[in-house]
């Protein structure tokens, strides 16, 4: 699946800034909050099938300018941030990149069709057997 994206590296602009939430004096004196920018509508290493299948489906995700932000903040350290973040914006894209073949219809086949109904004229026939004739 890596050959779909190419080096995503140069096209990516990295922000960082402090975390919240838990950690005490080391949360309040290190940037360990990794935010990744990927300019999906201007990005070159992209075909313009994939930026308009991307922009689709991810528009939900994507701000007004059409940047793609992925935001980490689980780990301890700013690489380890980094590193999560990578690997979320690689599977977001690869995995939104897969196009799903078409459902082909089948037509049932006409041994399907006589087996259903002659199970049924049987269950008809055990039925009918049930009732009293006067």
């Amino acid at each position: 699946m890596k050959a779909i994206l190419p080096d995503l590296s140069p096209e990516i602009t990295v922000k960082t800034s402090r975390s919240g939430g838990k950690g005490g004096q080391h949360v309040n004196k290190v940037s360990t909050k990794v935010e990744l920018a990927f300019d999906l509508a201007n990005t070159h290493l992209l075909s313009e099938e994939q930026k308009s299948l991307l922009l689709e489906r991810l528009s939900g995700k994507l701000t007004k300018e059409g940047v793609l932000l992925i935001v980490s903040q689980s780990e301890r350290t700013q690489l380890g941030n980094k590193r999560v973040a990578m690997v979320k914006l690689i599977e977001l894209l690869e995995r939104n990149l897969i196009v799903e073949k078409k459902r082909k219809p089948t037509k049932v086949p006409k041994s399907v069709i006589e087996k259903r109904l002659i199970a049924k004229k049987r269950r008809g026939e055990i039925k009918k057997f049930r009732k009293p004739e006067f």
